[in-house]
């Protein structure tokens, strides 16, 4: 089944809501990564909102990244998306394990450790939108939550799951943002208020076979879809990419690689884990351009 997005609002015009299945695309990372189960987790919650944050743009060429960096075993997770649908992220370290928690779960907020959340957005004006709160939970849902209300003062309640079967494969993965919109109505806060409180966990639902479309139903009241959009994963490296990345050593550096004994230089995209070569000829050819 291909992963896919949703967005609406609910009968009143309180609430909007947008709401993804990313099955495929974590499971796809992780293969590509060989992600740890935590990593897994992490990554996947990260990806999910991230895929989310930028369906929330107007643009499909707007794009929308997070960082976070802390001082747990992962170190740092980075996650990119576009309005396209397209999405594409990886771990800093993505072989970390460690021990579950106290609830026998995945324990995310350990490996994070204490972390800053950073969101960028490239909306297509002179400068990115940048926007970065201190992670006070560490789970990636509450703290991107916190990252609306204190960043772009909008109530937002945020729910994200990543279920690991035991292959660790991924069993299912997905997401849930809703707004509150200017003058909403108070009867349509609380009943998603009471809604939240009675929500078991989005990936339980999703395991006994809901959809995205009735989990939604399940938390909004007459909820009206919008659209439907396909969620993939791409990576836009290049050799050319690669080249100019070499470009930016300086002259002096490709130099001292060409005078190395080594025969090629071997770039590794940290997205998607290709594989780009330069020889010496490539090498010799870059500095006389430079």
């Amino acid at each position: 089944m291909t992963d896919y997005m949703i967005r609406g609002i609910d009968k009143t015009k309180s609430l909007r809501f947008f709401a993804a299945n990313t099955t495929n695309l974590v499971e796809t990372l992780t293969t590509r990564h060989g992600l740890s189960p935590v990593a897994c987790a992490a990554l996947g919650r990260t990806l999910t909102a991230t895929a989310i944050m930028a369906h929330m743009t107007k643009n499909d060429d707007d794009r929308v990244s997070i960082l976070i960096k802390g001082d747990g075993p992962i170190k740092g997770i980075i996650a990119e998306a576009n309005g396209k649908g397209d999405v594409k992220g990886y771990v800093y370290n993505p072989n970390v394990d460690i021990p579950k928690n106290e609830l026998g779960k995945l324990d995310v907020r350990v490996a994070i450790g204490n972390a800053i959340l950073t969101v960028t957005k490239d909306l297509g004006f002179k400068e990115p939108y940048v926007g970065q709160t201190a992670m006070l939970s560490g789970e990636i849902a509450e703290d991107i939550a916190d990252y609306f209300l204190l960043s772009e003062q909008t109530n937002t309640a945020v729910i994200l799951g990543v279920l690991i079967n035991k292959e660790y494969s991924i069993e299912c993965s997905g997401g849930i943002i809703i707004q509150v919109l200017p003058d909403a109505k108070e009867e349509a806060i609380s009943y998603l208020e009471e809604k939240l409180k009675e929500f078991s966990s989005l990936t339980t639902y999703l395991k006994e076979g809901k959809t995205i479309e009735d989990i939604i139903k399940m938390l909004i009241d007459g909820p009206e879809i919008f659209s439907i959009s396909d969620l993939r994963f791409k990576c836009d490296c290049s050799k050319e990419r690669m080249e100019r990345a070499l470009i930016s050593l300086g002259k002096k550096e490709i130099a001292q690689i060409c005078d190395d004994d080594q025969e090629d230089v071997e770039l590794v995209c940290h997205f998607c884990n290709e594989k780009y070569e330069f020889d010496k000829s490539d090498l010799r050819k870059i500095i006389e351009e430079i």
